[in-house]
């Protein structure tokens, strides 16, 4: 058997551990000065290997990336807190016309804050870079400064097993300027994504399947003069299919992809106060 221990110095974990023994073979208990739990290593195991697969894609299938994460269907509890961590790579999001494409790499720290059991505020704060490539030819690179992003989910339906989600999500990254040419050039990236998700609750993760519409801008100085240019709004509709694993009653890794107009995976680990 292989053991996963928590070790905490406050007995009235036992009650916890009385409640885990219904829900996973092979856990016991050791009701001493400290508490020791020992989980069968059959879930554990299976969930290290979907993960690891999982991982496996997101290094060498992820192109291109188009849109932002859609978090999933788990939401904070009423006036809990989740807090987690993203990179957010964009790979040539292509531009109306002869505007080009676009490339971000992108750093978050991710709040989660649930106003209801069923209305959770996301907000991200970090730092990205921007980098376009005009149809013409030439690039230009600005260098990352700071980003953030805000949105919702709105769990719309429960029932048991099964929970829909609605949500919305923008990001925004604002880079250091550049010279090109002696010329100031500005950029401000902006990211919408609206998203609807189903969800169902397997034995040992949830996995769950849906839609969403994204929109990336670029908007773009030289000098004084300001242009909006935007994503191409033919590669904007595509599937997101994902799934949560529990890593013990706060914590969960969030695995998610998205297809069809894309190629995209994101990981993340999030743990809820």
């Amino acid at each position: 058997m292989w053991c996963v221990k928590f070790l905490f110095k406050d007995t009235r974990f036992s009650g916890v551990a009385a409640g885990m023994r219904k829900k996973f073979s092979g856990v016991c208990l050791e009701d001493k000065d400290y508490n020791t739990i020992v989980v069968d290593r059959g879930p554990v195991r299976h969930r290290f290997w979907v993960l690891a697969w999982l991982l496996y894609l997101g290094f060498f299938g992820a192109y291109p990336c188009l849109a932002a994460p859609a978090y999933g269907t788990r939401l904070p509890k009423k006036f809990h807190l989740a807090i987690g961590g993203q990179t957010h790579t964009v790979f040539d999001r292509d531009l109306e016309g002869n505007d080009g494409q676009l490339n971000s790499l992108q750093h978050f720290l991710l709040l989660s804050f649930g106003v209801t059991d069923r209305l959770s505020l996301d907000l991200k704060g970090g730092a990205g870079d921007i980098e376009q490539r005009p149809g013409s030819g030439g690039e230009i690179k600005y260098p990352a400064f700071v980003g953030g992003g805000y949105g919702f989910r709105l769990r719309v339906y429960t029932h048991e097993k099964t929970r829909a989600v609605f949500g919305f999500q923008h990001i925004s990254i604002h880079p250091y300027s550049v010279f090109v040419n002696g010329v100031k050039n500005k950029a401000v990236l902006d990211d919408w994504q609206f998203s609807f998700l189903g969800s169902y609750d397997l034995p040992y993760w949830t996995m769950y399947l849906g839609g969403k519409w994204s929109r990336m801008d670029y908007i773009h100085w030289r000098e004084d003069t300001r242009k909006r240019e935007k994503s191409d709004l033919d590669k904007s509709v595509g599937v997101i299919t994902g799934m949560d694993i529990p890593l013990g009653s706060q914590m969960w890794v969030n695995v998610e992809g998205q297809f069809v107009d894309v190629q995209a995976i994101t990981v993340s680990l999030n743990y809820e106060f």
